[in-house]
């Protein structure tokens, strides 16, 4: 089933509702903390858009460093990226399949957060490979790490886009139509998979990032606009070094990370927990160390070229155009 005008209406208006627990929409959110001149942050609501951010209000470090936040939650990577461009965000938080937008020259990424393994190709009871999806009905965010991990998978089954019947959907919407079998699957991700599987417990998982590991990594970051970067560098250099602070310190507790998050977001640990374990912490240590040795310029390099094998990138883009390294780790000193 294609979405027909009304549908599309329909999903549009329903873009910034909430669908389950873990699964935020955009609006207001919390200041975080009072200090210097105010930044403007985005978040989306789960452990990985939401631990360093949580860390930071509750542990007064943007007041340490002279700033306070105006944070906002949105569903998806590309809506903050947009909202960079147009100057509503100085900060952001984007997944794997979003990195495009950045590599594009639409934001600066400013810190590598962590490596995920949320994504999943999701289908209805009784489908049980990528090929059986051939002609069905697919939903998928169009631009973020859902739209990754179908087109990877579909790859892998020899199959494209061609082959099956694409409808993009916001996140929340595509909670809403699977659970009501709208859809025969979909490019999605944890927490907000857990949401539909509680309504669906026979969903199938039909790929994972962990899948694709050897081909492609599957970093998270932090994104400023360019603007911000550019004509702000001692905010800039603020903001990187909150960001550092809460690095070190969600992965020094993880426990009380996890129990912040979930205070944030007005949801149980045990939530939290579980979206917790689908990704990979790294410590600041490390991602210095990977910053300096290039690997993290590796991990990118890889992402552009299934972008460009995807049509989201016209040719590979050298990574030091949009990963400020140097930064990152500079403002640790």
């Amino acid at each position: 089933m294609r979405l027909t005008t009304s549908h599309r209406a329909l999903a549009a208006a329903t873009a910034c509702l909430t669908a389950g627990a873990l699964l935020t929409a955009c609006g207001g959110d919390s200041s975080g903390g009072k200090g210097g001149e105010t930044v403007h942050v985005g978040y989306i609501g789960d452990f990985n858009g939401t631990s360093l951010i949580a860390i930071a209000d509750a542990k007064g470090m943007w007041a340490k460093h002279g700033l306070s936040a105006d944070t906002k939650v949105f569903t998806n990577g590309p809506l903050q990226i947009q909202a960079l461009g147009a100057g509503s965000l100085d900060l952001g938080y984007i997944g794997p399949g979003a990195m495009w937008l950045p590599a594009e020259g639409k934001a600066k990424v400013v810190a590598i957060n962590t490596l995920g393994d949320a994504d999943r190709v999701i289908a209805q009871p009784g489908i049980t490979s990528m090929k059986q999806l051939k002609g069905k009905t697919v939903a998928v965010p169009e631009g973020t790490s859902g739209d990754m991990i179908l087109t990877l998978a579909l790859k892998n089954a020899g199959m494209t886009k061609k082959d099956i019947k694409t409808v993009p959907m916001d996140p929340s919407t595509i909670v809403s139509a699977f659970s009501s079998k709208k859809v025969d699957a979909a490019g999605f991700w944890y927490p907000a998979a857990a949401t539909i599987k509680k309504q669906v417990p026979d969903m199938v998982e039909l790929a994972k990032d962990s899948d694709f590991s050897k081909q492609v990594a599957f970093p998270t970051a932090f994104v400023a606009s360019n603007q911000f970067v550019a004509k702000k560098p001692k905010e800039s250099k603020k903001v990187l070094a909150v960001l550092r602070d809460a690095i070190a310190y969600r992965s020094a507790h993880m426990d009380e990370a996890i129990k912040l998050t979930a205070d944030k977001l007005s949801i149980p640990e045990d939530q939290v927990k579980a979206d917790a374990s689908n990704n990979k912490v790294l410590s600041l240590d490390k991602l210095d160390t990977l910053t300096k040795n290039g690997t993290i310029d590796k991990w990118l390099t890889g992402l552009n070229d299934y972008f460009v094998q995807a049509g989201k990138l016209k040719k590979p883009v050298d990574p030091k155009t949009y990963y400020t390294g140097d930064l990152f780790t500079g403002a640790g000193k």
